[in-house]
């Protein structure tokens, strides 16, 4: 699958569906570095894209990022809003207060 991503994204292919699954595949393979690296281009080229969003946060906590995960969540959670994405809005709340709960009992 990764390979058949990376393929379309050397042909000049770049898109936010695209860098979303590259992401996603990355993470699959636990090759959370670039997963980062392609949800945060997603992000970037489509910032009304709140599973993008979603995403990049989930892979910035499996890094220890928890602040920079935070972030994307919040930021995801204003987009979700806009877009009438309810599923994603309650989704990114919860991992938000998991988050907070976390870093006050360390």
């Amino acid at each position: 699958m990764r390979e058949r991503l990376e393929k379309l994204l050397a042909q000049g292919r770049d898109n936010a569906l695209l860098r979303f699954g590259m992401g996603d595949a990355c993470l699959k393979e636990h090759d959370t570095e670039q997963a980062v690296l392609h949800l945060a281009q997603a992000t970037v080229q489509q910032p009304g894209y709140s599973a993008a969003w979603k995403l990049l946060g989930k892979a910035l906590q499996q890094l220890g990022r928890l602040e920079e995960a935070q972030a994307a969540w919040t930021t995801g959670v204003t987009v979700a809003r806009q877009q009438g994405d309810l599923q994603a809005v309650k989704e990114m709340t919860v991992f938000v207060k998991r988050l907070q709960k976390q870093q006050a009992a360390e």
